[in-house]
């Protein structure tokens, strides 16, 4: 694993405890120029490691805590008129950061929700009939309370497909949550924490993400996997195509933080879950759990 990686997943790991496959695959994500959607209950730690990964990337980030009043322009900017001059002056807001931490996403409106489109999709938004392309790179982590919670709005599929990756974190288990009750208050580790990656030492990852081999049968296994998907009874709809493009690339940058050049089937079996949990809707009502899927995905495609 490159040095810079590990310096960043150890600094995230002493401030989220117990939750290190988490924090790789988060990390996974955004080696893989993907945006990151960080779902659970409240109180578990989505906030915190979002905070983690921006400052541990050193990276420019603003956080837009979403809210049911929030409307498109307080994420895109807007323009005002300048008494002096008699122009309008845009405003630029703040999704003209490299990192946007939006904040229990799924509290806006649809309408709101939707500013991250085009954004997440193109690396640009469109105000006020101009394109203002965005700063590179570009990462949207977002995280937000289950569904069935009162006051969410449940993100249409669309906007979960920007998502490269979904994990969820869960309740800590007894080690770790007695090591959290007895240490520092999280909010002070994340006001100590220094970053721990360069932009160009992350430029230059993602660019050997791009270059690590994936052999012909490597690809017929994850085409065997899309496939399936969209065969089976077991689901609402399969796998789109860029869902195989984010299995891919997510795998890739898997590999390369196990210090290989070259996939194996187990990188696509690590991060299978994070990249189709999001993706995949199962045909039974009786079947709740995504986990559930990803897990009989894997059991029904054998490895070529």
């Amino acid at each position: 694993m490159p040095q810079a990686v590990d310096s960043v997943i150890q600094q995230i790991s002493a401030v989220v405890l117990g939750k290190e496959k988490q924090i790789r695959l988060a990390v996974a994500c955004l080696l893989a120029r993907g945006h990151l959607l960080i779902e659970d209950v409240p109180g578990v730690g989505k906030t915190t490691l979002a905070h983690a990964l921006a400052i541990s990337l050193g990276l420019d980030f603003k956080r837009v805590q979403f809210t049911s009043d929030l409307l498109p322009t307080d994420i895109l900017g807007v323009s005002i008129l300048d008494r002096e001059s008699g122009e309008f002056r845009f405003h630029p807001g703040p999704i003209f950061a490299q990192v946007i931490l939006a904040d229990e996403v799924n509290r806006a409106t649809p309408k709101t929700q939707s500013a991250l489109l085009e954004a997440m999709a193109e690396r640009q938004v469109t105000v006020e009939g101009e394109t203002r392309p965005l700063p590179q790179p570009f990462f949207v982590i977002a995280t937000q309370n289950p569904s069935h919670q009162v006051g969410t709005f449940q993100l249409p599929e669309s906007q979960l497909d920007r998502f490269l990756m979904r994990i969820t974190l869960g309740y800590p288990d007894r080690s770790a949550e007695r090591a959290l009750l007895e240490g520092a208050d999280r909010r002070d580790l994340i006001a100590n924490l220094q970053p721990r990656m360069r932009s160009d030492q992350l430029a230059s990852l993602q660019r050997r993400v791009g270059t690590v081999h994936v052999s012909s049968p490597l690809l017929d296994y994850v085409q065997a996997l899309i496939d399936y998907s969209r065969r089976s009874p077991d689901f609402v709809a399969g796998l789109s195509p860029r869902a195989g493009l984010a299995l891919l690339a997510s795998a890739r940058a898997w590999a390369l933080m196990e210090g290989r050049e070259q996939v194996l089937p187990e990188d696509v079996q690590t991060v299978l879950h994070g990249v189709i949990g999001h993706r995949l809707q199962a045909a039974s009502e009786l079947v709740r759990n995504s986990s559930e899927l990803s897990h009989k995905l894997l059991a029904d495609v054998p490895v070529p």
